[in-house]
């Protein structure tokens, strides 16, 4: 059921790759509360996805864009307020890569010419395109930008890898950001540590199945998904949730201030006979 939430907002949504990522339900969640869109992706990921059904689907232009370089964000505000005919209300920030986790790279073994580049793109990134907004004049007053995170920001998942410095970076870029952000325009930035997510990305992370078995049975209200996600990055691009920015907030069904859960008791205690 839509509420029209989004109604007369314009936006962009970075990182839509398949109908399993969250910028892809994302996008499909805003259209049908009433946004008006602007796809975007590195160049490489518009080849390997399918973005165009979705373009097509929501009615959006679609506009490549590497994260890495100023020059191709700059470009990718320009065209979308020249799309739209003027500056964004919110912007999905739905991007992450790690080349260590990749290559099956132990996290005290990692590569730094690989942590350094998936730094880049999973984190920097988040400042790199807040700031040329700002510069651009790219988001309007009371916007509102939201990067999704994971709790491996906060808490040791050994095979995380350097996803997790990744995360932690992210999330303090979106509290520096927000602070300043903030006062220049009222914009708000928080990020969303979601539950553990068969996306694609997700998906290419070692004992994945794992995580998500493990948070399932942990988290009260068992995981939260893409849709579920969608949903709540919505609320947090409209009006109802203007006075909230700088946040870590969660979206797990409960898994992060759960110390254990009588499901996990029983399981270890079932193993252990």
């Amino acid at each position: 059921m839509a509420y029209n939430l989004l109604k007369g907002k314009k936006g962009i949504i970075f990182g839509a790759l398949d109908e399993k990522s969250i910028a892809w339900k994302t996008a499909q969640h805003c259209y049908a509360e009433g946004a008006e869109l602007v796809l975007t992706n590195a160049p490489i990921a518009l080849r390997m996805g399918a973005i165009n059904q979705l373009a097509e689907e929501v009615k959006a232009p679609v506009i490549p864009a590497d994260v890495t370089s100023d020059e191709d964000i700059k470009n990718l505000f320009i065209k979308a307020k020249e799309h739209f005919g003027g500056g964004v209300d919110f912007i999905l920030h739905s991007i992450g890569m790690s080349i260590n986790v990749r290559k099956n790279i132990p996290y005290p073994e990692n590569n730094y010419e690989f942590t350094h580049k998936g730094l880049d793109i999973s984190a920097i990134s988040l400042h790199r395109v807040l700031q040329i907004a700002m510069k651009e004049d790219a988001i309007n007053e009371w916007g509102s930008v939201v990067a999704l995170t994971y709790i491996a920001g906060q808490r040791v998942f050994p095979s995380y890898n350097d996803m997790a410095d990744g995360k932690a970076m992210l999330e303090s870029i979106a509290r520096n950001f927000g602070y300043f952000y903030g006062v220049e325009k009222k914009v708000r930035i928080n990020t969303v540590s979601q539950s553990p997510t068969r996306t694609t990305a997700g998906s290419g992370v070692k004992g994945f199945d794992g995580f998500v078995t493990y948070a399932e049975k942990m988290s009260p209200l068992g995981n939260a998904n893409a849709d579920q996600c969608a949903d709540y990055c919505v609320t947090l691009f409209s009006d109802l949730t203007r006075m909230v920015t700088m946040q870590n907030l969660f979206h797990d069904g409960g898994f992060s201030f759960t110390g254990v859960s009588q499901a996990i008791i029983e399981e270890m205690e079932k193993n252990n006979q």
